[in-house]
């Protein structure tokens, strides 16, 4: 590119701002100006400003109602509301942007696609389709969790951060697709069917937030038959808290945001499952010991039996008897001898007492005759040769009769 003959303006980005501004602001007419459009990505923080975009097929202004015009306000904004908005044109410096600070606000009728959409909704809801019957319960421990969403969006890192946080063991199928502009709506119904065929236990439709207009795709009716003829069930996380589209009232679960979508998807994670595994194995060993201690208390019961009733026992038991009798039939012969002794002893004595030979002890003789050994107790029996026994032995005698 050759240099041009005359030098040009030299102007730093702020520069250029400010005289943009000085431009814009310095002209009358866009000092007060009204603006005809619908109202999209309305905000209201908590500084009490409001924030919006009006839009039309072609073009979008940024707006800003100050707090103490915004109090003054007479109508509820929303989303998809066609307005007059009146103010003045100024530039906001940081950003090099221009916008409308709008001090009034008077209504046009409903938009276009707002008034679209309660249309569909109508229609769809006098079918059925948003049925409560309808809803299926989320499964509580999904293994397979497929995704229709943007491949390049940032609610799919969102969605893959929260499941492999909360659920890594779960496989993810993602069905990438278009989530804005006219080729959208075939491309969702088309990867909503195709998930289907591989049989997730649940399917997340999902996308970050924007303007009614960018959300449309899940307002439209093949999108939401397509929602409502899902075999797996689907929750549907589009846009932001505030934002609903005729996917939401088809869907088996609406939330939020696309994390939230993720987290109603994984209502029990790894940290559950470790902890329920915890619980049973800690009941398993609970109820082991248990088993057990009673096992042990029957086998010693068994064993006791057992024990009782063995031939060991009884043959021990038999001991004992025979021990017990043989000590009372001792005591009792040992009894018997010794009453038998003291009879024997008094038997002995009376005896003793009727021996001749213990007469003969006190002086006392024996005198027999000796050829026929007669005892001699008469004097008329003594003659001839006679023998006497006393105490201590026997001798001869000869009567010798004096007469």
């Amino acid at each position: 590119m050759q240099p041009t003959l005359f030098s040009s303006i030299h102007l730093t980005v702020s520069q250029l701002t400010f005289r943009i501004r000085k431009l814009l602001e310095g002209d009358l007419e866009m000092q007060d100006v009204w603006v005809e459009g619908e109202i999209s990505n309305l905000s209201r923080p908590n500084s009490g400003h409001i924030y919006f975009t009006l839009k039309d097929k072609n073009a979008s202004l940024r707006c800003m109602v100050w707090k103490p015009d915004a109090m003054r306000l007479r109508i509820q904004l929303q989303d998809g509301m066609a307005v007059e908005a009146h103010g003045r044109i100024t530039v906001y410096e940081p950003q090099g942007t221009y916008q409308l600070a709008v001090n009034l606000i008077q209504p046009k009728g409903e938009g276009a696609l707002y008034q679209e959409f309660l249309r569909l909704k109508a229609a769809l809801e006098a079918e059925g389709l948003f049925d409560s019957q309808r809803k299926r319960a989320i499964p509580e421990l999904p293994r397979k969790i497929g995704i229709v969403t943007s491949q390049t969006g940032a609610a799919l890192r969102d969605m893959l951060n929260t499941l492999r946080r909360r659920l890594p063991l779960a496989q993810v199928i993602l069905a990438p697709s278009p989530v804005q502009g006219v080729d959208a709506p075939p491309a969702l119904v088309k990867a909503i069917q195709s998930l289907n065929t591989q049989r997730p236990d649940v399917i997340l439709l999902a996308r970050g937030g924007g303007s009614i207009e960018d959300l449309w795709a899940f307002n439209d009716e093949r999108v939401v038959r397509a929602v409502a003829d899902s075999k797996a069930p689907v929750i549907c996380g589009v846009g932001h808290e505030t934002d609903f589209t005729l996917c939401d009232f088809a869907a088996d679960l609406r939330a939020p945001t696309p994390t939230a979508a993720a987290e109603l998807a994984t209502q029990t994670t790894l940290d559950d499952l470790f902890a329920q595994l915890t619980h049973h194995a800690s009941r398993i060993t609970d109820l082991t010991l248990s088993l057990l201690a009673e096992q042990k208390a029957l086998t010693s019961s068994v064993t006791a039996r057992l024990k009782y009733a063995s031939p060991e026992r009884r043959i021990q038991s038999e001991y004992q008897r025979l021990d017990e009798l043989s000590r009372r039939a001792l005591s009792t012969l040992a009894h018997r001898i010794q009453l038998q002794t003291s009879s024997v002893d008094g038997i002995s004595k009376r005896l003793q007492s009727l021996n001749p030979e213990g007469i003969l002890s006190r002086g006392y003789a024996i005198i027999t005759r000796k050829d026929d050994g007669t005892i001699i107790s008469k004097v008329s029996q003594a003659h001839g040769e006679m023998n006497v026994r006393v105490s201590d032995g026997e001798f001869d005698a000869i009567l010798n009769r004096k007469s």
